[in-house]
């Protein structure tokens, strides 16, 4: 770590130079996540879809082809199989069986274990009506709009307003693509992703919040260096930490994305491409939009009037 911090040493990249793309590209990644999710949606798990989840360990080999055959004689809908690692000994049996009700999916549990036998071991049963899955799925996107405004909210009355709406775009872009990029690899999006959403929400504020608290002092610090340089100085002042922080972060996680297993791929997922484009939008999207603005005439106004500042 300490090579990668001499190397990005006391830099002083022209990073406002780069603003107009930068929206372009942002604005871009925004507009196919919107478009990847509203054409092709997500692939939404057994907490939000509804339905039967079971995961079983056979001692030998399990033959997919002669357990489909022989589930598709049960009437529980459509009927995923899916191996879990490489030893072939491990099923994920996924069964879209929401128009069931409780009784009527339990039953259904108990059909399947007839056809497969007591010799497996049931690792996981889950049953999820499609009452709960709606609302789990309300809930959801309940808490990551709370967490959105409040998190707004603490940077507006942290800062000034200003910090405020480039924060708010900037977790915007990230959540939205992250979610974009969920939908392109058809990964699976249950309570899990949203708990790796939230979590990737809470790490980019902080790094945002960083790079805020730097231009702050800057602005008090150098009050005749023009706002372009002001900010362009800012965001190299923590380029170190938020590329270091980032890398550590993002090499823990990944190491989950290759190890962790099925339970764990789309938490890690998320976190793992989540976190680069959480970098992206700190220095390119909430820091440089943040010249759009005058943050010398709002720093001299809450001189006058504190109130609105902290």
């Amino acid at each position: 770590m300490k090579i990668f911090s001499w190397i990005i040493k006391d830099t002083n990249i022209d990073f406002m130079s780069m603003r107009k793309p930068t929206y372009a590209l942002s604005i871009l990644m925004v507009a196919a996540s919107i478009a990847l999710i509203a054409l092709k949606g997500f692939n939404y798990g057994i907490d939000f879809s509804g339905g039967i989840l079971i995961e079983i360990k056979s001692p030998e080999v399990i033959d997919m082809q002669e357990i489909r055959e022989k589930l598709s004689d049960i009437d529980i809908g459509e009927v995923n199989l899916q191996t879990i690692g490489n030893t072939g000994d491990e099923l994920m049996i996924r069964a879209q069986a929401s128009n069931l009700d409780e009784k009527e999916q339990m039953d259904a549990v108990n059909k399947i274990k007839q056809i497969i036998g007591d010799d497996v071991d049931y690792r996981k049963v889950e049953l999820v009506g499609p009452q709960v899955g709606d609302e789990l799925k309300r809930d959801g996107i309940i808490a990551a709009v709370l967490a959105l405004a409040a998190i707004s909210i603490y940077v507006w009355v942290r800062f000034e307003w200003q910090f405020a709406i480039g924060t708010m775009i900037g977790l915007a872009q990230d959540g939205i693509v992250a979610a974009g990029l969920l939908s392109l690899f058809d990964m699976d999006f249950s309570l899990t992703t949203v708990a790796a959403l939230l979590t990737l929400i809470g790490y980019s504020v902080n790094d945002k919040v960083v790079t805020y608290d730097r231009v702050r002092e800057n602005l008090g610090k150098y009050k005749k260096m023009p706002q372009y340089d002001l900010i362009n100085k800012s965001v190299n002042d923590v380029l170190s930490r938020t590329f270091l922080t980032g890398i550590s972060t993002i090499g823990a996680a990944s190491i989950l994305l290759v190890l962790g297993g099925d339970t764990l791929r789309s938490f890690s997922f998320v976190l793992t491409f989540g976190i680069l484009v959480g970098i992206y939008s700190s220095i390119f999207t909430s820091s440089l939009i943040l010249n759009l603005f005058d943050l010398r005439k709002t720093q001299e106004e809450d001189k006058i009037n504190p109130f609105g500042a902290v």
